[in-house]
């Protein structure tokens, strides 16, 4: 007797994040560093009108400076969650921080998250590129076969950036975990490594210099093509 369950898989595993560059043409992604990075990191996250940027994170935003350069010293210090701080490569300045977590070799998958990005960030090439090299270093360096995207159900804008950045939406874990004393409903997209090859060549596409005007205004947005075949949720 037989039975379908699923896939021959070959034998290897995935490797850990370690301490790196991931370089692009905007922006420059290097492991969280407390004394070069917090400082900068403070000043673009706290202050007026910036609560908003930590509304669906874990933690933040903190009391002061120095709150928040110890709780990255935390993060600095940690394998899982990895964090890498995002720099502009123009100005060296610390705009973001990202991490890779959930780090599973043996099942070759991993996810992104904790995202941070300043306003100087935000809706800037800067901003997807960094997602492109993070994906493609999980994908291609790291040997991954799963990057996953979680976020609360309710922030509609994580939610389109995961459809953007060319992630499938999977379904919603109804009452999840419970965040800053509340409870919260997490929506789970994913890129698998099949779907990889069509997601890196849009994302390429999308970054090249002639695909933006003098004034840096993208001539054609990112679109990312159709998973064929896909068993997921419907919205």
């Amino acid at each position: 007797m037989t039975f379908d369950i699923g896939p021959e898989v070959p034998v290897g595993e995935a490797r850990r994040p370690e301490r790196t560059r991931l370089e692009g043409r905007d922006v420059l992604l290097l492991p969280l560093d407390v004394a070069a990075h917090g400082p900068q990191l403070y000043a673009g996250s706290h202050g007026p009108d910036r609560e908003a940027l930590w509304a669906y994170l874990w933690d933040g935003p903190y009391p002061s400076e120095q709150a928040l350069l110890d709780n990255l010293a935390i993060k600095a210090a940690s394998e899982d969650p990895f964090f890498f701080t995002i720099l502009e490569r123009g100005s060296g300045d610390a705009v973001g921080v990202a991490s890779y977590l959930r780090i599973t070799p043996k099942d070759r998958t991993i996810e992104v998250g904790s995202i941070l990005f300043t306003p100087r960030l935000q809706r800037t090439r800067g901003a997807t590129e960094a997602m492109y090299l993070m994906a493609r270093h999980a994908f291609d360096t790291l040997g991954y076969r799963r990057y996953e995207w979680k976020c609360n159900a309710l922030n509609a804008p994580s939610r389109r950036a995961a459809r953007r950045f060319g992630f499938t939406f999977e379904g919603i874990f109804r009452q999840h975990m419970i965040v800053k004393g509340r409870s919260r409903d997490t929506a789970w997209f994913a890129i698998i490594d099949r779907d990889w090859p069509t997601r890196k060549a849009a994302f390429e596409a999308w970054l090249a210099p002639s695909n933006f005007d003098p004034d840096g205004r993208q001539r054609t947005p990112l679109v990312m093509p159709p998973v064929p075949e896909v068993v997921a949720a419907v919205e």
